[in-house]
């Protein structure tokens, strides 16, 4: 059996915050804490994970940037939002 790529790794991380952002937009649905409470954490990890999956797949250093700054962006935003 070959070995998975480690891109494939990437994807699949990338699928399960894909899944928990679905999940915590369900319960908060129901009762459960908001979803803008998570929703900049997890845009900061996907950004980050999208960014090691370019790397990964040999992405031109711009694409590698703007995933970072995105990951930046959020990141800023959550701590602005805790500390406010």
């Amino acid at each position: 059996m070959p070995p998975i790529p480690l891109v494939h790794i990437a994807d699949a991380i990338l699928l399960i915050i894909a899944m928990e952002a679905l999940f915590l937009a369900y319960r908060a649905n129901r009762g459960g804490p908001a979803l803008i409470r998570f929703l900049p954490n997890l845009i900061s990890g996907a950004f980050l994970i999208l960014a090691l999956r370019l790397a990964l797949a040999g992405a031109p250093w711009p694409s590698l940037l703007a995933c970072l700054a995105g990951s930046f962006a959020a990141h800023l935003y959550d701590l602005w939002r805790m500390h406010r």
